[in-house]
């Protein structure tokens, strides 16, 4: 390398090196004894023999260059070997992939063509040199473990979409996705391989042999006598699935694990990498050498404790060094392989990060001698390196790897100037710093140690042979009891040492979220802040873009450092500020969501569009919140959107190489968050909404309202965050209803909304993927219980058997140890406690974010939907996610946060500030889930009677124009417990036919509420347009369900009975069984109905009673002819018991109709039974065989024609012993001789009627009613029914005015 200096004076920023040795007295430069001992002492020659004094060359600073120049060209002569090196290999001496020609499908490159993502079915890119000689090797690092065939190609093969690597003649790979190794045909090889590991492809041109390594683990030979010869040419080469990501490493950075014996395809930069060591041997020789200018000789240095202290002699030493070690310092080969080394060597001797100050020194001599542009990209290379080295390292069992890579990650992040450079251009926008928060799961257990670490597996045993916790608890032995107090210990001590990387993980964010560094612009914090808005941004607005999204198991393990480092700040600003909120009492005020000084994107807001709620609101704005919108510049603004995604394309695109083209079957260059420079999308702030805000604190004038523009995220600074004085910063617009006193820092309410945003953007999701391992425990050990009984009950002479059986038991133990102790890495990782109460802490600040917003009136419609859903989700996670190893009943203020929650969804489930339909019906299933639960049911019930009664009001609104089937189901389980026959858990027929059947939704236990049934039976009664519209509207459904329900039975009948198709559509026998359900629990409602409120059906001084019950008996008598015809479709489609179709059986519904007959009939007063009955008997639809089908009757006629099936069995309530009292029994015969003794006397008393006197709608009923004006007639049923939806005549159309009664004269 030539010097980049001239003679022995040299320019370096701004420095002057003087040559006159007169000038050493005045700037502090020693003896020139001395100096010329020093420098002989720091510049050693290669061997590091110094000659003796008299032999060797005087030094001093103005021969020094030439000195060192000699020193660095000594044993340089390995250029020269070059061209040998390079035989075997034919291509470019710089490997990337081969973007241009050498790929198959739709593939995204990194800018760096070392990186790829599959973006089509089954992509194939090749590299761009091949080699036909000697032994080979190239690292590929696993970013993610999906379907993936890595290994060698020829030029010869040729790949599409479904043929890969390893599909041709002349191409080998191996998959260690389904573990196997493929050269046209395919064979088990190797092991699973899993997102972070690193493969090795190794080839042997000389033997003919290609083999594997796994993390520097062999994998064996995987194939030999590989074609060679004229023409045949290997080059590296991959196929990938969708989204399957990985990173080469052909040689342009250090190998992880190389082999002996078998060169990188790219040769490392040998010149420079002796120059780099020699440099940094000088290097430490100054730190290692002091000079005593008063006793006048050198001394040796404690080097941990190493500083500049301005010694003049030592920096124009270290400046001769900086002048050739600074360029070198930019290659990303000698940063990893030189640099980084001996920085980590350096925090090996143990201790806290801050006994290294040695460090921090180190990184101000790059400052002080570098140029600007080399530090920076030294410091880029280094923290990629960290990053690479960090997430590709192996687990061990002291995790010991991961902490050495964090722990000098913190010691870079300790210097400030570094820092704030690394967040303003590197962390976020390179690096997506979030990696350094995961710590990955083993997928490997015995190597991860955790055999050793967890000796003693154990797995719980309380499940039944439906999958179902059982009802009694088995008392567990004392060999177990051993084995699960071993497997605990062993679980505590991984947690220990996970908790020491998580540690460090919070002390980075410490680092990042530092306020207090303003020395050279803004402070970290604020920095941060920024990028991490932007962060959130990407990932909201790219949900479908996978090749920018962070991975959902990061950011589950940010989220948790985040809110470690959040609360530390949050209470250390308490303990400053008494006056400020603890973080306990954390939450985020409403002014954030409505004054356009915090971004929420494209994201939904309750009340809809952000441009519609500033139209529409702009009056409460200004009244309450002192805030003004400007119809000019909000007209602009809605202009400005509708051009944002062709401006983002636009500034995309022009961000790209101009290689970069997306084309089908093309390589893109892509920005990607693994190895890559910045994102290639416009970093534009959405929020570009111009408002007006004004510190609310007293009350002003409307000329006094002035106008502030909102500044974009990377425009704002300290002051418009934090506020000064008379500025509120992100408070601006504190309404009334917000008390006005300090809650902590604005910064960290902002960190905080962005904490809430990312668990709506992926954790909950992330959260609920990873209990499918504690589900597959569960089934291996039911599978284990099972064979273990099948063993013991096994007969003696059936070796065979024992012997098949045995296996199984082996396989199924081995599966469990490793899955047991997999799951203690993931109930230590995702679902500790301390996870646990980061979540709870998280629902407690969504409360009350919401309850302060709920306050605020309209504006409410400002906040985004997202804290809405992370409240319900949230409370979800708690109760279903992490049940299985800590207890929600054990956090402290458990109860009262269950009351809270309950009142949001009693209260906005029905509200009119929010008009999302999917929010809306998110709050409606929260709803129904809570009150399914004994102990969530209480806490609806402890919410005050207001908002009780409020809740129950908008529960019984009209099902027309809203999803009442939700609105039904919450209604049935408040009932379920009361109702007749109505106490099983699961269906009496399921139970019989399918005793294992785990797959079926396990219903909870009846858990009715008397309080709020009362509630209800209270506003029907009262309120005389409540109970007719309600009940008209269930009547209407109940008529939709069960009329589609069986014209889809009678579909599924005529496709059962073809020869041609002998199956039934899976959707369909779906939708089917939904129709029965819907049908079953509406019955259900209207028994709550009749039960609690029965002068509703039965007090005809109501002015729609007789027509209710006479519209209820039609039904129920068209329900009952249905289902209890002999033979009949129903009969027949039950029997053919069709997957799908299991709920689908006479029982369920049937008991519904009954208690509603009985309690019509039997349990009433006598005129009202006298009422019901009549109404009954006059429906031209009753049969009396439908009623005595209920206790089994079956008419003689019908036993007759069944005789020959003596084996057919009839439906009889007296059979459901378990289900159905005594009592209820006992009215059901009741309400059947009732109705017998009544038919036969209307048999009896009936006059024939002529058909000129039937009702000319429905001839049924005699003519019964005149209309007014136009004197046309009808039965009342038929008018009063019509008159509920249309006031036009049945026959001229004319306005019905009134309606008369109408008796026949009888001189007719």
């Amino acid at each position: 390398m030539t010097s980049r200096g001239a003679g022995t004076a040299f320019s370096r920023k701004n420095y002057r090196l003087s040559t006159e040795p007169e000038k050493s007295k005045v700037t502090g430069i020693v003896n020139s004894r001395l100096l010329n001992d020093y420098l002989h002492r720091v510049f050693t020659s290669a061997d590091g023999n110094q000659p003796a004094a008299a032999y060797r060359k005087h030094l001093t600073f103005q021969n020094l260059q030439e000195h060192l120049e000699r020193l660095l060209a000594e044993e340089n002569g390995s250029e020269d070997s070059r061209d040998q090196v390079t035989e075997g290999r034919l291509g470019p001496s710089t490997v990337v992939l081969d973007h241009t020609s050498g790929f198959e499908g739709l593939l995204l490159v990194d800018d760096d063509l070392l990186g790829v993502i599959g973006h089509s079915n089954f992509g194939s890119i090749r590299a761009t040199t091949c080699v036909y000689k000697g032994k080979w090797i190239y690292e590929v690092l696993i970013s993610s473990q999906g379907l993936m065939q890595i290994g060698w190609c020829t030029l010869n093969c040729r790949f599409n979409q479904e043929e890969g690597v390893g599909d041709t003649p002349d191409s080998y790979a191996y998959d260690g996705n389904r573990v196997r190794k493929w050269n046209v045909t395919t064979t088990n090889y190797g092991k699973s391989w899993a997102a972070g590991d690193i493969v090795s492809c190794l080839i042997d041109l000389d033997e003919g042999t290609i083999a594997f390594c796994l993390n520097g683990i062999s994998l064996g030979t995987a194939f030999d006598n590989i074609t060679r010869g004229a023409g045949m040419a290997y080059f590296p080469a991959i196929s990938l699935s969708f989204k399957e990501s990985v990173a080469f490493n052909f040689g342009s950075r250090p190998l992880r694990y190389p082999v002996e014996g078998y060169r990188p395809l790219q040769d490392p930069p040998v010149a420079d990498l002796v120059k780099a060591r020699k440099l940094l041997g000088y290097l430490k020789n100054v730190i290692h050498i002091g000079i005593d200018v008063t006793e006048g000789k050198l001394v040796e240095k404690d080097t941990s404790m190493w500083q500049l202290q301005g010694e003049p002699t030592v920096l124009i030493t270290l400046a001769h060094i900086f002048n050739y070690f600074s360029p070198l310092m930019c290659k990303v080969y000698l940063v990893e392989d030189v640099l980084m080394t001996f920085l980590l060597s350096i925090l090996e001797r143990g201790g806290a990060v801050e006994a290294h100050p040695l460090i921090q020194q180190l990184l101000d001599l790059m400052w002080l001698l570098m140029e600007e542009y080399e530090v920076h990209e030294c410091l880029k290379q280094l923290l990629m390196s960290l990053l690479r080295a960090y997430r590709f390292s192996p687990i061990i069992p002291d995790l010991g790897l991961q902490i050495h890579y964090l722990r000098l990650t913190i010691a870079v992040l300790k210097h400030e100037k570094s820092r704030k450079y690394l967040l303003s251009n590197v962390l976020f926008d390179v690096l997506r710093s979030v990696v350094f928060f995961y710590i990955k799961s083993p997928l490997r257990v015995e190597e991860a140690g955790l055999q050793e670490l967890i000796p003693t597996t154990w797995w719980p045993n309380r499940f039944t042979k439906e999958g179902k916790e059982s009802k009694e608890v088995k008392e567990e032995s004392a060999e177990e009891r051993l084995r699960r107090r071993a497997y605990e210990r062993g679980c505590q001590r991984l947690k220990k040492r996970i908790e020491v990387v998580e540690g460090l993980q919070v002390q980075i964010l410490k680092l990042l979220l530092n306020n207090k560094d303003r020395g050279g612009g803004e402070a970290s914090r604020y920095i941060f802040l920024n990028k991490f808005r932007k962060f959130l941004q990407e990932n909201a607005s790219n949900r479908g873009n996978l090749a920018v999204l962070c991975p959902p198991e990061y950011m589950v393990c940010f989220l948790h450092r985040l809110i470690a480092a959040l609360r530390y700040f949050w209470d250390g600003h308490k303990a400053k500020t008494p006056a400020a909120l603890s973080s306990e009492e954390a939450y985020v005020p409403p002014q954030l969501f409505y004054n356009g000084k915090v971004d929420y994107f494209d994201l939904q807001r309750l009340g809809g569009l952000l441009s519609h709620l500033k139209k529409t609101l702009k009056d409460d704005l200004a009244a309450k919140a002192n805030i003004l919108i400007d119809p000019a510049e909000l007209q602009a603004v809605t202009m400005d959107d509708l051009d944002e995604d062709e401006e983002s394309a636009t500034s995309a695109a022009q961000s790209q190489r101009p290689s970069a083209a997306l084309a089908i079957g093309g390589a893109l260059a892509r920005p990607a968050w693994l190895s890559s420079p910045t994102l290639g999308r416009a970093n534009r702030f959405l929020s570009t909404a111009a408002v007006s805000l004004m510190n609310p604190r007293r009350p002003l004038g409307a000329l006094e309202k002035i106008k502030v523009l909102t500044l974009r995220a990377e425009q704002r600074t300290r002051e418009d965050i934090e506020g000064t004085h008379g500025n509120d910063g992100l408070l601006l617009g504190r309404p009334p209803e917000e008390p006005d006193q300090p809650i902590t820092e604005n910064s960290l309410l902002e960190v905080l909304d962005g904490i809430v945003m990312m668990y709506n953007l992926s954790v909950h999701q992330q959260l609920g993927k990873m209990v499918g391992v504690s589900d597959d425990v569960n089934e291996y050990a039911m599978a284990l219980k099972d064979t273990e009984e099948k063993i013991s009950r096994c007969p003696k002479r059936r070796r065979d058997i024992h012997e098949e059986l045995l296996k199984s038991q082996k396989v199924f133990s081995e599966k469990l140890n490793h899955l047991s102790r997999g799951l203690a890495w993931i109930n230590v990782t995702i679902y500790s406690k301390e996870k646990m109460q980061d979540i709870y802490w998280l629902l407690r600040v969504c409360i009350r974010t919401i309850e302060h917003g709920d306050r605020t009136g309209s504006l409410f419609a400002f906040m985004p939907e997202f804290y809405l859903s992370v409240a319900m989700n949230s409370y979800s996670a708690l109760k279903n996610y992490f049940s299985p190893v800590n207890s929600m009943e054990e956090l402290p203020g458990y109860e009262e946060t269950l009351m809270r929650l309950a009142a949001i969804l009693a209260k906005h489930f029905a509200d009119s500030r929010i008009v999302g339909t999917d929010i809306r019906d998110s709050l409606m299933q929260a709803l129904a889930s809570y009150v399914c639960y004994p102990h969530s049911l209480r806490a609806v019930e402890r919410i005050p009677e207001e908002q009780r009664i409020s809740m129950m009001k908008n529960l019984l609104a009209p099902y027309e124009q809203r999803p009442w089937a939700q609105t039904n189901w919450i209604l049935v389980r408040l009932w379920r417990g009361c109702g007749f026959g109505y106490r099983y858990t699961r269906l009496p027929h399921l139970l019989k036919t399918k005793p294992e059947d785990a797959s079926l939704p396990s219903l909870q236990k009846p858990c009715p509420s008397t309080l709020l049934q009362r509630h209800m039976a209270d506003l029907l009664r009262s309120d005389r347009d409540l109970a007719p519209s309600f009940l008209n509207s269930v009547l209407n459904q109940l008529n939709w369900a069960f009329s589609e329900f069986i014209g889809m039975i009678q579909e599924i009948q005529q496709a059962a009975e073809r020869l041609e198709r002998n199956f039934v559509d899976s959707r369909q026998l779906k939708v089917c069984a939904t129709c029965f359900d819907l049908s079953v629990s509406l019955l259900r409602v209207l028994e709550m109905t009749v039960t609690l409120a029965p002068e509703i059906f039965l007090d005809w001084n109501r002015p729609s009673s007789e027509l209710l019950l006479r519209r209820l008996a039609q039904l129920l008598n068209q329900v009952l002819n249905r289902v209890t015809a002999e033979r009949n479709l129903f009969d027949r489609v039950v029997n053919l018991r069709l997957p799908g179709l299991e709920s689908v059986d006479h029982y369920p519904i049937l008991v519904a109709v009954t208690g509603i007959l009985v309690r019509l009939l039997v349990d009433t007063d006598v005129q009202g039974t006298e009422r019901a009955t009549a109404v009954l008997l006059a429906d031209p639809c009753f049969q009396l065989r439908s009623i005595q089908y209920l206790l089994g009757h079956a008419e003689p006629s019908a036993l007759a024609a069944a005789a020959p099936a003596t084996d057919k069995r009839h439906f009889s309530l007296q059979t459901y012993t378990e289900y159905i009292s005594t009592e209820e029994l006992t009215k059901v015969e009741k309400m059947l001789n009732h109705l017998s003794e009544e038919s036969k006397q209307a048999a009896a008393t009936t006059l024939p009627t002529s058909e000129e006197d039937l009702c000319p709608i429905c001839y049924a009923h005699p003519i019964s009613a005149i209309f007014r004006p136009c004197s046309h007639k009808s039965c009342k049923a038929c008018i009063n029914q019509h008159l509920m939806n249309n006031k036009d005549c049945f026959f001229c159309k004319a306005t019905i005015t009134g309606v008369d009664d109408f008796t026949k004269p009888a001189s007719s």
